[in-house]
């Protein structure tokens, strides 16, 4: 039997990392799309990657909404081994768990490649016997229009097993299940040319995702505050690297205090400080701009919530106050109202 794959939300990192897998024998992708569906109906996703070359990815199945997808696979009795969420994490403005609502049995993982802080809470709440694998990525790829696709630089994916409330001074040890699946996902990233696809216990993941979290809060927050600033230049600035270096070293000791940790453990995961992560950053001089700016300019709604918002909350739960990105947070909650014509005030703190 072949190894089927859903993308849910087949943007730029779905069809990427949809399109390795399918270069796998005996593992067929399908994409459940929105905009893109016509583009990619018709001709597949185009890729282009300085790594991988270019070359077309064409789903088995294309579906454009989660109706069809559930009516299909009840249809065509299709099970699915895998469904790969990679949509942006919106909560103010939708549940993407109940999208995967008839999709799922006894066999299936949700994997979940998104930012922020939390995002598996509502997956888990709504499945609760179901496998959730968390996965933090590195990779660099936009969509520059329906269904074209380039792969600028990067394919690390960090992926383990979600446990609620897993810490280090906490015994929850994963399930053989847990650890098999989160290795054959593995595997099968490594067999489509992905070979810095690492899995990890669940509570290293964990951090791996407040480390993640840092540098979204960081840059992408003040890439738009700043008017539109890239992420070079914003870590060129002086005050804004003060700016930077502050809010990065913020969210990781709150993550390590979260986590039951006395420290962030850089070394035991091989994780960049924030000072070498700005010097990486440095380097970087395509004048690339974060997802979150261009979000903002063209009017969408930004990951707001996920990356700061929820984090400020997480903190406030064991009485931590966090100031840098509880700032960031009001400012570009309340830009985002006004932007789309809200009234000072409203929303939620």
């Amino acid at each position: 039997m072949p190894t089927r794959i859903l993308i849910v939300g087949a943007g730029a990192i779905g069809a990427f990392f949809g399109s390795r897998l399918a270069t796998v024998p005996q593992v067929l992708i399908s994409a459940l799309c929105r905009s893109n569906y016509n583009a990619v109906k018709k001709g597949g996703f185009k890729i282009t990657s300085p790594q991988f070359g270019d070359y077309v990815f064409k789903p088995e199945f294309t579906f454009c909404n989660p109706d069809e997808a559930q009516q299909e696979s009840q249809e065509k009795q299709l099970r699915w081994d895998y469904l790969l969420v990679a949509t942006k994490v919106l909560p103010e403005v939708s549940d993407v768990s109940r999208l995967l609502e008839g999709l799922i049995d006894d066999k299936t993982s949700i994997v979940l490649v998104q930012n922020g802080l939390g995002i598996e809470k509502p997956y888990r709440a709504r499945f609760p016997g179901t496998t959730i694998l968390s996965a933090v990525t590195i990779a660099s790829a936009v969509q520059n229009e329906p269904g074209t696709i380039t792969h600028n630089r990067w394919t690390r994916l960090s992926i383990g097993p979600y446990l609620p409330d897993s810490t280090l001074n906490q015994e929850n040890p994963e399930s053989s299940r847990d650890t098999t699946r989160t290795k054959a996902f593995v595997d099968l990233l490594e067999a489509g040319g992905i070979t810095d696809a690492i899995p990890y216990a669940a509570a290293s993941l964990q951090l791996l995702r407040w480390h993640k979290l840092a540098i979204n809060a960081a840059i992408n927050a003040s890439s738009v505050l700043s008017g539109g600033c890239g992420n070079a230049a914003l870590a060129d600035d002086p005050e804004l690297a003060i700016h930077l270096l502050g809010v990065m070293n913020e969210v990781l000791a709150t993550g390590a205090k979260v986590l039951g940790y006395e420290s962030f453990p850089f070394q035991e995961l091989k994780l960049a400080t924030p000072e070498q992560v700005l010097a990486s950053v440095r380097k970087n001089t395509s004048g690339s701009r974060p997802s979150m700016w261009w979000d903002w300019a063209e009017g969408r709604p930004m990951e707001v919530e996920a990356i700061l918002g929820e984090p400020v909350r997480v903190a406030r739960e064991i009485g931590v106050e966090m100031g840098r990105t509880q700032s960031l947070y009001a400012l570009l909650r309340m830009a985002q109202e006004k932007r789309d014509g809200g009234r000072e005030g409203k929303g939620r703190l």
